[in-house]
């Protein structure tokens, strides 16, 4: 058996109901859950910003836990070790939806006493960022704006609109090839407009 004498009384008392767990006992799956799930949502809550991804973040990461059960050992508290499963169960959720989450560098503390750090990187421009953003599009827009009529139109709908080249044909009643082909020459164009401001 394990020592666990480092642990604190909550955390051996965990310990113990995941040995139940890894031995298919459901009452102990369920205390292990109803010990963490309001703590586990609240940290899931305070990063996705969102009370119903918090919800199913919560559940998915105690499934991730419990089917990682085999591979918790007391080296540090149970509470920790979920806590990072969650973090980095979160990470990757916030990651695929690409959702612009402001920084937080939440540190608590697992019933052994080990700190865990919930970091979330912080997309958002900056001011100064922003500003150099908007000097840099309004800098293009006047170089587009020198291009004939046409041209400008069709590197509008492509780069400022995000149109495709079907939706461009279509809306400019031309055929795919001929969209294809005055996009090139537009983009030399503008190559050329921009080669002509440095």
């Amino acid at each position: 058996m394990e020592l666990i004498e480092h642990l604190s009384s909550k955390a051996q008392e965990d310990y113990y109901l995941v040995q139940r767990a890894k031995a298919k006992d459901q009452q102990a799956f369920t205390l292990l859950m109803s010990r963490y799930k309001d703590s586990l949502y609240y940290t899931v809550l305070k990063m996705v910003q969102n009370p119903v991804d918090a919800e199913d973040l919560t559940i998915e990461s105690f499934s991730k836990a419990f089917a990682r059960l085999d591979s918790y050992t007391p080296n540090f508290a149970f509470s920790t070790w979920l806590f990072k499963i969650t973090s980095n169960h979160c990470i990757d959720f916030l990651r695929k939806k690409r959702i612009k989450a402001i920084s937080i560098h939440q540190t608590g503390k697992g019933d052994d006493g080990d700190s865990y750090e919930l970091p979330i990187k912080d997309d958002q421009l900056n001011p100064e960022q922003m500003m150099q953003r908007d000097q840099s599009v309004s800098n293009i827009r006047a170089i587009v704006d020198q291009l004939k009529p046409h041209y400008k139109k069709m590197i509008e709908l492509r780069y400022f609109e995000e149109k495709s080249y079907e939706e461009i044909a279509e809306e400019m009643k031309l055929p795919l090839g001929t969209v294809k082909a005055q996009l090139f020459r537009a983009k030399d164009l503008l190559q050329e407009l921009l080669g002509g401001k440095r």
